[in-house]
């Protein structure tokens, strides 16, 4: 049998603000377990997600150390409007979480936030533009999938800037070839 993603793993400073959040997000994870040393719950579709103290993973791995720098994974969580993006998005700020992207109309036709959740990590609040080429039903909505389509069918981008075209895995590239955040559609110095 081929390997298949079954769960994704966060190491939480603070078990109880994590799970909190992630309540607030939708997800389904138990009342009474804030003081666990491990926590998991099943997402619909099968995939698990699980939250682990640090002071259980030093359990086993006495050297880990929680890592410096920017986060490198972001967990993205579908909403049912732009204006839910928007409200979603102020509600959490006001919680006392903060904010990396303000709320924006992203070239690849969604509404898209990023806020981080207690430990940091990048959670994205997205949904649909109208007119976008994402199909919730398919679930081919995301930056690569619903630019391909797009492409694909011959259709025109949302709010693609004069200038820039798409190039590989949901980057955007000027005509004169320096690179342009897909988020802000600036090109860098």
């Amino acid at each position: 049998m081929p390997p298949r993603l079954d769960m994704i793993g966060l190491v939480v400073e603070d078990l109880a603000a994590s799970l909190a959040f992630y309540r607030r997000l939708g997800l389904d994870l138990p009342a009474d377990t804030d003081d666990e040393p491990h926590v998991e719950a099943t997402l619909p579709g099968g995939l698990r997600i699980a939250f682990d103290p640090v002071d259980t993973i030093n359990g086993f791995d006495p050297s880990w150390q929680a890592p410096s720098g920017s986060p490198r994974v972001a967990l993205a969580f579908l909403v049912d409007s732009p204006a839910e993006v928007d409200r979603l998005h102020a509600e959490l700020v006001a919680e006392g979480h903060h904010s990396h992207l303000a709320p924006f109309d992203a070239p690849w036709g969604q509404r898209y936030a990023t806020v981080h959740d207690p430990d940091g990590n990048g959670v994205d609040l997205f949904a649909p533009l109208p007119g976008s080429p994402c199909d919730l039903a398919q679930n081919t909505c995301g930056p690569v999938t619903a630019t391909s389509r797009a492409l694909r069918a011959g259709r025109p981008l949302r709010r693609t800037p004069p200038g820039l075209s798409y190039h590989r895995d949901s980057c955007w590239e000027g005509d004169d070839g320096r690179p342009v955040d897909p988020r802000t559609c600036t090109r860098s110095a």
